[in-house]
């Protein structure tokens, strides 16, 4: 099926989408352009809305705002947005209305090879990769999903031969049918438990990246995590492992051996890329490039992951290097929403770092961090709702050392504390093992934050 004739199907049916943010203004553009019967649906206000509402209505659009936007929905098809769990919308489910998003729609008229990439971490920086590695070997990439701009209203403009790298978050995934024709699965641990339903709900959602491949579809997934291991024996698609396991060399995938990454498949085995080549800090980062060159067997060449790893400096809000200062580097990781995300940053550094922490619960346990701030950190900045939650971790850990731990009032005090307390060849991480809800919009505003206030210390 075509976009065309998906739009088509439409003709005569009530829809409406859930949720006016940036994800959906394309899908709804492209609704009404159709002279399709739409009802955007927001909890915003009319007034919240400003000149977007004025657009809407002028093409057509009806609104339905505020705090009861989800009451009495019985569009024939309804496109929720990733962040709406489906069970909000069960009573129209029950009344007969087809729930479905952007992204499911995307998957059943893109008329190319997908592949695509979610796990609790590295995504974003696995996904940017591969669909670099795929334009450096001369292939056309639509990169989109989770990770950027949405991709239904580009499909006609899509070839057979092209690409299509989208990064996909366990909301996204949680109502899909179809499975891409390569699925990376970097990593599990808890994470978004405020949103899912328990860790159960959480994995099979994630599971679903596999569930639908065929025998000619390819997965690849991370062999030292316990979960991962598992769905990947669950999958029809022809698997590939990577692994920092000593010692362990999968038949097919990539493993360490030495300073180099090596690849294996029927063909043999080879030495892919040296640890010394990659440019971006940490362990997880390495992981991250043994994903990638699983993915893009038989696309990219061994040269050409090589070239890129030597350049590719990362991706804003991941371990971003913000400014080097009096010989104190500053880095900003405020994609570091949840425990794990923060460890990897943490161990990604040989010294002990100044480590900013904090923000909102995403109903996960942080004593599993508690050991690895006292490996790794010299002072501990706190601010948010969950500077408790981590200092009690800290304090509460087998090899509690006595670390200093500082709460401070928001981020302002915090860039302030770590400019007084910090000297030639320190580090400062922001890093903040919960997500930005209590103060900011998403985890980019308050990475933007950091970085302004960093640039407007004194020389």
């Amino acid at each position: 099926m075509t976009r065309q004739e998906y739009l088509r199907s439409l003709g005569g049916k009530r829809v409406a989408v859930i949720g006016i943010g940036v994800s959906n203004r394309p899908l709804l553009r492209l609704l009404l352009e159709e002279g399709i019967d739409v009802t955007a649906c927001d909890k915003k206000e009319r007034a919240e809305l400003g000149p977007l509402g004025d657009e809407l209505e002028a093409a057509g659009c009806k609104l339905r705002l505020g705090p009861d936007y989800l009451e009495g929905l019985e569009q024939d098809v309804i496109f929720r947005t990733p962040g709406l769990h489906p069970r909000y919308l069960a009573e129209a489910a029950a009344r007969g209305s087809v729930i479905t998003s952007e992204m499911e729609v995307f998957f059943d008229v893109c008329p190319c090879p997908i592949l695509a990439v979610t796990g609790s971490d590295g995504k974003t920086t696995t996904t940017t990769i591969i669909a670099r590695l795929l334009q450096a070997a001369g292939h056309t990439v639509h990169l989109g999903g989770n990770i950027g701009r949405p991709l239904l209203g580009e499909a006609e403009a899509i070839r057979p031969g092209d690409w299509a790298v989208v990064e996909l978050s366990s909301f996204q995934l949680l109502t899909m049918r179809r499975s891409p024709h390569i699925a990376v699965l970097t990593n599990l641990a808890p994470n978004h438990l405020d949103v899912h339903t328990d860790m159960e709900e959480y994995v099979r959602a994630k599971a679903v990246l596999l569930n639908y491949q065929g025998p000619s579809d390819r997965a690849v997934c991370n062999w030292d995590n316990e979960i991962t291991r598992r769905l990947s024996q669950e999958t029809a698609g022809k698997v590939s492992h990577f692994t920092r396991s000593s010692g362990f060399k999968p038949d097919r995938g990539c493993w360490l051996e030495g300073d180099a990454v090596w690849y294996r498949d029927e063909a043999g085995a080879r030495e892919v890329l040296p640890l010394r080549d990659i440019l971006l800090p940490g362990v997880h980062n390495v992981e991250n490039y043994m994903a990638a060159i699983c993915a893009v067997q038989g696309l990219v060449g061994d040269e050409t992951i090589r070239t890129l790893a030597r350049s590719f400096g990362g991706v804003e809000h991941r371990i971003e290097l913000v400014r080097t200062r009096r010989g104190v580097r500053w880095y900003n990781d405020s994609i570091a929403s949840s425990p794990s995300r923060t460890e990897a940053g943490l161990r990604s550094f040989p010294e002990r770092v100044v480590l900013i922490a904090g923000g909102k619960d995403k109903g996960v346990s942080y004593a599993p961090l508690g050991p690895v701030i006292n490996d790794h950190v010299k002072l501990l900045i706190l601010c948010g709702a969950t500077a408790g939650a981590i200092r009690q971790a800290a304090e509460r850990a087998e090899n509690a050392c006595g670390l200093e731990i500082v709460e401070v009032s928001d981020y302002p005090a915090a860039v302030r504390l770590a400019a007084e307390r910090t000297g030639e060849g320190d580090v400062v991480l922001l890093s903040p093992a919960s997500t930005s809800f209590d103060r900011f919009k998403n985890f980019e505003e308050r990475g933007r934050v950091f970085k302004e206030l960093v640039a407007a210390l004194p020389a």
